[in-house]
């Protein structure tokens, strides 16, 4: 029996899986292409997205938000948004509490939400003095309305961890305190310093020197945090917790008593001054002050001291053999290789006058007159013995003295009476006082705990060197150029000085006094820069002083 053919001749179940493959085939190949044409589609409205007129408008419009909020101008930001009121306030909040030294914001790539809205996502960088570079992101919704667009402000906008009521700021990390001997917060300016009140470091002073200590170790003095506008309390952290435990206080020397008596002692003085006062015992530093306040010239100031020197130049002559009897003549002149030198007013001594009386009524000519007496390095080991020229090892800056050893006979000349390249603080020449009072040299001592070495003087003074020279300061209170201090209870020991300084003719002067109590373990040195004469100027100051604490 014949079978049915189809037109091509085959068999007709093989012709049906022929064209249903056929079918399938192009349905997959269709469906292939369907998926290539969705994928190239989604990705072409994506692209498009990017160049959509309404996010180029509303990125625009974020733009010149943030740049304004970038340059600080809380005022022109504001009037981007659509809440100006409360936009200028927080931002105007915000940067103020921060303070950044640099702010950069940048807007990412926006997102078409609707026809009227755009969402954009951004990135603010700060660097924040104290606190170091702080970052963190955000998004912001930018509508159009009335044919505008305008950020959509709240709060979470300007930072995501803020709800309204909150702002940024800095939470410092609490430093401890400097002390005076008594344990309590220590009141002198120029010695405690400052703290930059943006980075939260000490800047000078004991705040400079112990800034670790006293803020508690290393890392950030200050952390980003969210505050209740209202109340200004903390409620987060942004930053994290800071490096280093709790600040540790530093205790000083300075007795709270004689530092308010040294500055009431200053107060009124139109010049800068110092007064410096120690224990001779153990070298406590138990006042420094300064007028005005700000650089520590008690400690660190490097001036002539012209005649207070005479205390080193006397030793160096007692050592030689000379006694505060001897004859000292005092004529008006004195010439050195065709150097003139001269007495405060060209004064002179009657004849038959003592090295006593020379060295109370502060007469230059005997001590020139005197120096063929002393070594070429006479007054440097003199002053040896004092501790001059030594590194002080004080717990803060100091300068302590230099007395080089003389280069010719009119350099020594002249620095047998302070001058020349004879230099010292009124701490040196306080320790110069203490000295005599004590007989043997006590480094200066500011912040005990911090002292790992004292220095200890290479020489001392001999016992009847010293008993002479307790002899001549106190002569020269009762009979000399120190009369401003008679009266005053506990038998004060002076010397007085008035140093030149500069080229001007007639020279400017420093005014000095430097001086001990007998009946207290106290030394003292008044400077009075550009102020006169010593007895006259310097006098009054260290007088008040003294009857401040002797009531």
């Amino acid at each position: 029996m014949a079978r049915y053919r189809n037109r091509n001749g085959l068999p007709p179940t093989r012709q049906g899986r022929s064209r249903g493959s056929s079918v399938i085939a192009t349905c997959v190949v269709l469906a292939v292409v369907a998926g290539a044409g969705y994928w190239g589609y989604s990705t072409l409205l994506k692209d498009d997205a990017s160049e959509n007129p309404q996010v180029v408008e509303a990125t625009k419009a974020l733009e010149g938000f943030l740049g304004a909020w970038q340059a600080g101008d809380a005022a022109r930001a504001a009037q981007l948004t659509d809440t100006p009121d409360g936009a200028q306030s927080l931002i105007k909040s915000v940067m103020s509490n921060l303070k950044p030294s640099r702010t950069e914001i940048k807007a990412g790539e926006g997102e078409r939400k609707t026809d009227t809205k755009v969402l954009i996502p951004f990135t603010v960088k700060m660097a924040i003095p104290g606190a170091g570079d702080y970052s963190w992101q955000s998004k912001a919704n930018v509508v159009e309305t009335g044919k505008k667009w305008k950020v959509e402000f709240h709060t979470e906008m300007i930072h995501p961890e803020m709800v309204p009521g909150q702002t940024l700021a800095l939470n410092s990390r609490e430093r401890a305190a400097i002390l005076d001997a008594d344990g309590k917060e220590l009141r002198a300016a120029s010695l405690v310093g400052v703290v930059d009140p943006q980075t939260g470091k000490g800047i000078s002073g004991l705040e400079a020197r112990y800034d670790k200590q006293l803020a508690g170790g290393a890392g950030q003095a200050k952390s980003v945090v969210v505050v209740d506008r209202q109340s200004g309390q903390v409620v987060k952290n942004l930053t994290g917790a800071q490096k280093g435990g709790e600040g540790k206080p530093v205790r000083t020397t300075i007795d709270p008593k004689v530092q308010e008596a040294a500055a009431d002692a200053l107060d009124g003085v139109t010049k800068n001054a110092a007064l410096v006062a120690i224990d001779p015992t153990n070298g406590h530093i138990l006042a420094a002050a300064n007028m005005p306040s700000g650089m520590n010239r008690g400690l660190e100031g490097r001036y002539p001291p012209g005649s207070t020197f005479k205390v080193v130049t006397a030793a160096a002559l007692l050592k030689q053999g000379m006694k505060p009897s001897d004859r000292a003549d005092c004529p008006k002149f004195a010439h050195v290789n065709g150097q003139q030198f001269e007495n405060q007013n060209q004064f002179t001594l009657p004849p038959g006058s003592t090295f006593r009386d020379s060295f109370a009524h502060s007469c230059n000519t005997f001590f020139v007159n005197s120096r063929a007496k002393l070594p070429q390095a006479g007054l440097h080991e003199a002053a040896e013995a004092f501790g001059i020229g030594g590194s002080w090892d004080v717990g803060a800056i100091t300068y302590d003295g230099s007395v080089p050893v003389s280069t010719s006979d009119n350099d020594k000349a002249a620095s047998t009476i302070g001058q020349a390249r004879v230099q010292a603080s009124p701490l040196v020449m306080a320790s110069i006082a203490a000295t005599v009072k004590e007989g043997v040299f006590k480094q200066p001592v500011l912040v005990p705990d911090a002292v790992r070495q004292k220095y200890e003087a290479p020489t001392r003074l001999d016992p009847g060197v010293v008993d002479s020279l307790r002899d001549m300061m106190r002569a020269t209170v009762t009979i000399g150029a120190g009369k401003a201090l008679r009266g005053i209870p506990g038998e004060p020991h002076a010397k007085t000085g008035t140093a030149e300084f500069g080229t001007e003719t007639p020279p400017r002067t420093h005014a000095w006094m430097i001086g001990y109590q007998q009946d207290r373990n106290l030394a003292w040195a008044v400077l009075l820069e550009d102020g006169g004469s010593g007895g006259h100027d310097a006098g009054p100051i260290a007088a008040k002083f003294l009857k401040k604490l002797t009531g």
